[in-house]
């Protein structure tokens, strides 16, 4: 399964791009194999990508923006759909794929099943006693049960202590990424801004650089009309 990102090369958006650097950033850090398919100059990709995002996904004027990512023909997201799937270590659940093993989406599958079979199990324990019509032999079996019973208990305990003990490691490992996140985020909406401030005063200074063109363009014209007049009136 190929992983295909719908981007625009030549938008003149900075956020666009950000966003399609991020994407795109992402897939490589993780090594997933994926294709950039180009709207700006195939308006086949262009078309085809507006024609498979779901009515529900698109924006209020139906023209999705780039970038779009797919699995295949499954549409996966856009942009923001899948920074909450990053957020949330549930990317390769996103994309459509199965997390690799070791990966801490790969671990965090793996508890939630190991928590539901305990659940499982706590629900149907197996209460059976088997009695041979002998009290001493019942009696043994009681006492067996009971000592079967205290190591559960044991098991249980020291179990749940560990899981306790992942979890607050794990909460504390999440509080730091969501720290860096971030700050992450706000040097990137900082610069963002500062980017969109600089294209700004530059589109103004070319707005009057050009206007000023024109006005010595007008001056230059009246000057030749008022000395071709002075011409005809001399020759006359």
């Amino acid at each position: 399964m190929v992983i295909k990102v719908f981007l625009a090369t030549s938008s003149g958006s900075t956020a666009i791009k950000k966003k399609q650097q991020d994407v795109v950033g992402f897939l490589e850090a993780l090594k997933v194999e994926y294709a950039e398919l180009d709207i700006a100059c195939n308006e086949q990709n262009r078309m085809w990508m507006r024609q498979n995002v779901p009515e529900e996904k698109k924006p209020s004027n139906g023209i999705p923006l780039p970038p779009q990512i797919f699995n295949e023909e499954s549409y996966c997201g856009d942009y923001d759909t899948f920074f909450d799937a990053k957020e949330d270590n549930t990317v390769y659940a996103f994309l459509g794929l199965p997390p690799p093993p070791g990966s801490k989406e790969a671990l965090q599958a793996e508890k939630e099943h190991i928590m539901q079979n305990g659940t499982q199990a706590e629900g149907n324990p197996d209460d059976s006693v088997k009695h041979n019509g002998n009290a001493q032999g019942e009696e043994e079996g009681q006492a067996g049960d009971e000592e079967e019973g205290e190591g559960g208990r044991a098991d249980d305990e020291a179990t749940e202590l560990e899981t306790s003990r992942g979890e607050e490691e794990e909460a504390a490992a999440e509080e730091e990424t969501d720290e860096v996140t971030e700050e992450t985020e706000a040097q990137e909406e900082e610069d963002e801004e500062q980017a969109d401030e600089q294209l700004h005063s530059q589109e103004e200074e070319e707005l009057q650089q050009l206007e000023q063109d024109q006005d010595e363009q007008g001056s230059e014209e009246e000057e030749e009309d008022a000395e071709l007049q002075e011409e005809e009136e001399e020759a006359e």
